[in-house]
């Protein structure tokens, strides 16, 4: 969760929330909501839909299915997916939009009937409902072209899926209102969001066509608006709009949450592709063709861009929001992508005067020019990198603040690229591998857990039945299927080689009971793999948690070791407390902020976890992307989202000797000692990780309840807190040691509060939450870190116990950065 809402009039928060008020954001948001507020308040079109293609711009694909279309196993399945804890027993999961009246006939109006699909079974719904696990949803589209005339209202915690096979169609009417053909919080009376931007939670979009073509082309027309947060996602999905002189329309915006990550989208035309700000954002594998302007910037902390293929634009992408003296996007980081046929690649504002100083912070690597005259503009058009109207290659270029371990040295320039591991590429460019969605696979391929003697209720003892499920999984080659539901396991389950596991919106296996309640005896409740196990497996789309005080829970160990094609870990995300069934809510869990703990102890009923992952010395050649591990700050159910206090001991913790791991749009919050550790470990990349210190230190400290096991590599705070002032023994957000070849593509580590006050993080106070974030420990190499964002630390960067790097120094719009860091050699 975050705290990037601040006034509720903007952002959606309630009065009774508790976010941070961020000035900075606040006048951002408050920016792109007055200069886009035709969009946000579209209310029907203006001229004639027209379509004239560039000279050199590629055709757009016609939107319409394809006569014979293979089935999809999701459509066919027996659904029998449930919601636990919802009082409602008949409370149906899986949704045919079909089965509710579409027609998807190219013809018929099917916004009423679509819209049914999404809101039957009172479900949390914007404007109404603050969040809430009691009402998932999938609402499925059979292949076909679905005309409608309004927005499509999304509501919490759904998953909107097409035909991967034959994607359907949205077709919006001429006549269309709305914010998106699929608005996904909708504005309420007097400009409130529905839901909390930085709060919505689990949902997804994928394998859909949204076609605007329709719609007149001086109309301000958006495709998609998704303010969201972690766990969220699109992907597969088309945007057709007009590329007329003068187009008004626009494929995706967003202008608020905490996310987040988006893979394989296409845009065909319009003013601006994707027109995005969000506190920090994965967004890979984007190709556009025939915009105004590719991508443009409202505001971030921190956003990676991968594979982005730009053609045709007049503008790449575009970071010049605020201008020069008030700069409001605050850093990016762009790779592996090409740009061609544009006269402008990137368009920045940032150079030696520009305020804040570090704002628009720019890493580009391995991007390849194809008739770009000007790779980098500056302000006042001037020429920062020259382009060319042949080929070329950016191999590496920036601008900010460097230490090389020492620093800050502001630059402007071209830099030296990464040593990028040769195992973590693929010609040359970073491994990437989208969810398998299992499209060509029949659906007698699917063993239901449910069908399997599962129950899903949260209440009986599920550990026999899906043990079983997975083995035959493993056995067979066919693919387990976790309907909907709360599967509760008392011991742990092994998730061996071979097998293949998907959920259906969500469910979550919760660890429950004694065996995982001992912190001096920790226990896996997921386990892949034996240790020193050979093998592959792909999981995709479920949770894990706990049920009540289970201090030694171990959520998932991943022990595997493989060659070839990694292991895949998609959509896996761990939760712990603050929902439904976790018996780790508000009633349960009340934060005390007025009580000293110590002398007063930890509530016991409330240590929830030993650990959210560890991946063991053995275990390599992993691939994970979009995961969230989460221990709870507020409780999902409650109407006001009110704060807990949860205790997790660790984070994620990799100490693969081989490594080759790919952490792609991965985020990590709340954990006592530490968010992400790896020691003893090599070849690894991460793509835009994400941290926060949980709220409640330093009351307790990090030293409570879980005293640091040495086998474990656990930070000492006692001895390394010794002379150290401020609030020095807080969880660490990264942590290093004795580790080589670390690539960090984006990195937002933030403290925003000292035990539940956001006085220390406040712009001006001195970023006291805690004194250090960021450690480097023992002999390390080669470790690679852009745009590195921090907030509410003292200092930015600790190596064996000296203090890089300042706050003081690299000052950003609200976050503190560093563009480039490395250490090189052995230290």
């Amino acid at each position: 969760m975050r705290f990037l809402s601040a006034l509720p009039f903007l952002l959606g928060a309630s009065i009774a929330d508790f976010h941070v008020n961020i000035p900075e954001i606040i006048e951002a948001v408050d920016y792109a909501l007055n200069e886009f507020e035709h969009w946000q308040h579209y209310n029907g079109p203006t001229g004639t839909a027209t379509t004239v293609l560039h000279s050199t711009a590629t055709a757009k694909p016609t939107a319409t299915a394809s006569p014979s279309c293979a089935p999809y196993w999701l459509e066919d399945i027996k659904h029998q997916g449930i919601s636990a804890f919802n009082p409602d027993k008949t409370y149906q999961v899986f949704r045919n939009v079909k089965d509710f009246g579409a027609k998807g006939d190219g013809v018929t109006d099917d916004t009423a009937a679509i819209q049914l699909a999404m809101t039957t079974g009172n479900r949390c719904a914007p404007g109404v409902c603050e969040s809430s696990t009691l009402t998932p949803a999938i609402v499925y589209f059979p292949a076909g072209t679905y005309v409608i005339s309004s927005s499509i209202i999304d509501y919490y915690f759904t998953q909107i899926i097409g035909n991967p096979n034959c994607p359907p169609t949205l077709k919006a009417t001429p006549g269309f209102t709305g914010f998106g053909l699929i608005d996904g919080d909708q504005y309420q009376a007097g400009g409130v969001l529905g839901f909390g931007a930085t709060n919505i939670f689990y949902r997804q979009v994928r394998n859909l066509i949204f076609d605007m073509t329709a719609i007149p082309s001086t109309s301000a027309a958006t495709g998609i608006h998704w303010p969201t947060a972690q766990a969220t996602s699109l992907q597969n999905a088309v945007f057709l709009m007009s590329d007329a002189p003068g187009t008004q329309h626009q494929g995706l915006f967003v202008e608020s949450g905490s996310a987040g990550f988006m893979t394989d989208l296409v845009f065909y035309g319009g003013l601006v592709a994707a027109n995005i700000g969000n506190q920090q954002y994965t967004m890979r594998n984007f190709t556009i063709y025939n915009a105004v302007t590719g991508v443009n910037m409202l505001f971030d902390w921190g956003w990676t861009f991968k594979s982005f293929n730009i053609q045709n634009c007049s503008i790449g992408l575009d970071m010049t929001s605020g201008g020069s003296a008030a700069q409001s996007v605050g850093s990016i980081t762009f790779f592996d992508g090409s740009i061609s046929n544009t006269p402008i690649g990137f368009n920045i504002a940032h150079n030696n005067a520009s305020l804040p100083p570090t704002a628009g912070s720019v890493i580009l690597e391995n991007v390849a020019l194809n008739n770009v005259p000007i790779a980098v503009q500056g302000p006042g058009g001037m020429v920062a990198l020259a382009g060319t109207t042949g080929s070329s290659i950016i191999a590496a270029w920036g601008d900010g603040h460097e230490y090389i371990p020492q620093g800050p040295t502001n630059f402007e320039s071209s830099i030296q690229p990464a040593q990028r591991p040769e195992s973590l590429l693929v010609g040359g460019a970073y491994y990437q591998r989208s969810k398998p969605q299992y499209s060509s696979t029949p659906v007698t391929q699917f063993l239901s857990a449910r069908s399997n003697g599962a129950t899903g209720n949260g209440v009986s003892d599920d550990t026999f039945a899906l043990q079983a499920l997975f083995l035959r999984s493993s056995l067979t080659g066919q693919v387990a299927f976790l309907d909907a539901g709360t599967y509760r396991v008392t011991r742990t389950i092994l998730i061996p080689p071979g097998a293949k596991v998907v959920g259906e919106t969500y469910p979550i296996i919760v660890a429950s009971g004694a065996f995982f309640s001992n912190m001096n005896n920790p226990q896996a409740v997921l386990q892949v793999g034996l240790g020193g196990q050979f093998g592959y497996v792909e999981l995709s789309d479920f949770i894990v948690g706990t049920q009540g005080p289970t201090a030694g829970a171990i959520l998932i160990e991943y022990n595997l070791r493989g060659t070839g094609t990694p292991s895949g870990i998609w959509d896996v995300h761990t939760r712990i407390g603050g929902f439904a069934g976790s018996n780790l809510q508000l009633a349960q869990c009340p934060t005390t902020p007025t009580v000293s703990t110590p002398p007063a102890p930890v509530n016991p009923n409330c240590i929830a976890a030993f650990m959210s992952m560890h991946i063991t010395q053995s275990a390599s050649n992993l691939y994970m992307e979009n995961n969230w591990f989460w221990t709870a700050d507020h409780d999902i159910e409650d109407p006001n989202d009110t704060q807990i206090t949860i205790y997790t001991g660790r984070g994620f913790y990799i100490e693969s000797a081989a490594g080759t791991i790919w952490l792609w749009g991965t985020a990590v919050e709340h954990h006592s000692l530490y968010q992400y550790q790896f020691a003893n470990t090599q070849n690894i990349f991460m793509g835009q990780i994400q941290t926060e210190t949980a709220y409640y230190q330093p009351n307790p400290n990090a030293t409570e309840p879980f005293p640091p096991v040495a086998a474990l590599n656990d930070p000492n705070f006692v001895t390394s807190c010794a002379g150290v002032a401020g609030n020095c023994a807080d969880g660490w957000g990264l942590r290093i040691l004795n580790s080589q070849s670390l690539m960090v593509y984006g990195a937002g580590l933030y403290s925003f509060f000292d035990n539940y006050s956001t006085t220390c993080s406040n712009a001006g106070n001195g970023e006291a939450c805690q004194s250090r974030i960021f450690d480097i420990e023992g002999n390390v190499r080669n470790i690679n870190v852009y745009n590195l964002n921090t907030i509410g630390a003292t200092s930015m960067i600790n190596q064996n116990g000296a203090s890089l790097a300042s706050y003081a120094d690299n000052i950003n719009v609200f976050p503190d950065t560093i563009a480039l860091f490395r250490t090189t050699g052995t230290t």
